[in-house]
């Protein structure tokens, strides 16, 4: 029985975390701090034990990412206020012409949530989706969610955005692999939103926003009003917008692949040749990211006095603060169940289930966004009771279960997640019935999508 006795202990501390955060006014810091010191003493670690293995934890998945994480931020705070979003947005509907704007929405959403936060990057665009509706008689809904699915599913699943880039630092995983498999896993579910979306016309022809139903302007002055002004904001060239999301990408990215290079017979030993080095330097998420900062603020802003550019790149921060400590909250709470041998105990069971182990955090995540709605908690959640768990497992591809925690925090956005609102107050729905058809569902498909990838990724790998 004293083999389970951890095991029994870690089903109370997640018990006690999900009620804390869904029945108390405890923040989810506090109660994942509280769940890793229940963990830790069931498992057997002495008090002073456990805060020490909480502390060490804490500090070392801050210690991989939580530079990146303030980087990433403070770059999608110039992007967010120079107009750079939106100049991506005019360039893709531009180009892809009338009666394809839900799909130029959703590339821009896609693009545009990689750096900045889901609910600030809709808050942005919305007004571009509202004014296209009018002009091109298209149907708001359609174009609300197109865009709103495009921004969600790279925001749950692309590092730098906090969420994702916490999963990779808990696993273990290289960020540029993380940020590749992101960006080909979101393809699929935001088309499959887009499609959704494009339904949406049809079951919702006559769709007005009932708080505009009652105004008795006329539509075409409403548009005229919103152009003008887009007319008078001045906006950067869409190569300076999209520098500084694409450059760190970049840089990563040819890491990532030098690296596969220095593994094969022809670049074997090269590592230290003047190419590798450079890039070794340059594709670290920090330097990259560092990279970016300096781009966006001299390129984005630059008549901007030092004065207000310091005070928009705090601005980033203090967004970030709080997912920075649930992120190393997560990280101390994976560290007691390794070191108490927890981790252990249960992936020997496991690896006896008739599914595969990847499965296990997609499973958590699903399960702690439904109850608690933040995608972002239930991600590094599932990454940080997960991780210590499978890591046992031999044959276990991190990078692939990693993928599963983003990709399950998709499940089902409802009246606990804040984007819901956003989207549902946005586009002015009302109808309990009505926001889960136009938000609810779209998640879900992003969610069964991703399970799909996942699973083809699991195969693959």
């Amino acid at each position: 029985m004293e083999l389970h006795i951890p095991v029994i202990g870690l089903g109370v501390a997640v018990f006690v975390l999900i009620f804390l955060v869904l029945r108390t006014r405890v923040h989810a810091l506090l109660a994942m701090l509280i769940a890793a010191a229940i963990a830790g003493i069931s498992g057997g670690l002495t008090a002073a034990n456990t805060i020490d293995v909480m502390t060490k934890g804490f500090g070392s998945t801050l210690g991989s990412i939580g530079i990146v994480i303030g980087l990433g931020v403070m770059m999608g705070r110039v992007l967010e206020v120079s107009g750079a979003a939106e100049q991506i947005a005019y360039s893709f509907i531009r180009w892809l012409g009338k009666k394809r704007e839900e799909w130029a929405l959703a590339i821009t959403g896609y693009i545009v949530s990689i750096p900045i936060f889901v609910d600030s990057a809709f808050v942005i665009l919305y007004p571009l989706a509202k004014a296209l509706a009018k002009k091109g008689k298209r149907n708001l809904l359609t174009l609300g969610v197109a865009l709103a699915g495009g921004l969600v599913v790279t925001h749950h699943a692309v590092p730098p955005t906090p969420g994702p880039l916490g999963v990779a630092g808990i696993f273990g995983v290289d960020i540029g692999a993380m940020m590749l498999a992101g960006m080909m896993l979101a393809v699929p579910c935001v088309i499959g939103i887009v499609f959704y979306a494009k339904w949406l016309a049809i079951k919702y022809p006559e769709f007005q926003p009932i708080d505009e139903a009652e105004e008795t302007q006329d539509l075409q002055e409403i548009h005229q009003r919103y152009m003008e002004e887009k007319a008078n904001k001045s906006l950067p060239s869409l190569f300076l917008s999209l520098l500084p999301i694409i450059v760190p990408i970049v840089l990563i990215f040819i890491k990532a692949i030098n690296g596969l290079l220095l593994r094969t017979e022809t670049f074997s030993g090269q590592e230290n040749t003047v190419y590798f080095q450079a890039f070794d330097f340059l594709g670290a998420p920090v330097i990259a990211l560092s990279i970016s900062v300096l781009l966006a603020v001299y390129t984005l802003m630059p008549k901007v006095s030092k004065h207000d550019v310091i005070n928009r790149l705090e601005e980033g921060l203090q967004t970030a603060g709080i997912i920075l400590l649930v992120t190393g909250a997560g990280g101390a709470l994976g560290a007691v169940l390794h070191e108490s041998g927890t981790g252990t105990i249960l992936a020997q069971h496991i690896a006896n289930l008739p599914l595969t182990p990847v499965m296990i955090p997609f499973i958590i995540a699903t399960l702690v966004r439904l109850i608690q709605g933040s995608g972002t908690v239930a991600m590094i959640t599932a990454a940080s009771i997960s991780a210590p768990i499978i890591s046992q497992i031999p044959g276990i591809n991190m990078l692939v279960a990693a993928q599963a925690a983003t990709m399950g925090s998709l499940f089902f956005g409802y009246f606990n997640d804040s984007l819901f609102w956003v989207v549902n107050r946005m586009m002015g729905i009302k109808d309990a019935k009505q926001q889960m058809i136009v938000w609810s569902i779209p998640t879900t498909i992003a969610w069964a999508t991703g399970l799909c990838g996942v699973i083809i990724l699991d195969l693959v790998l």
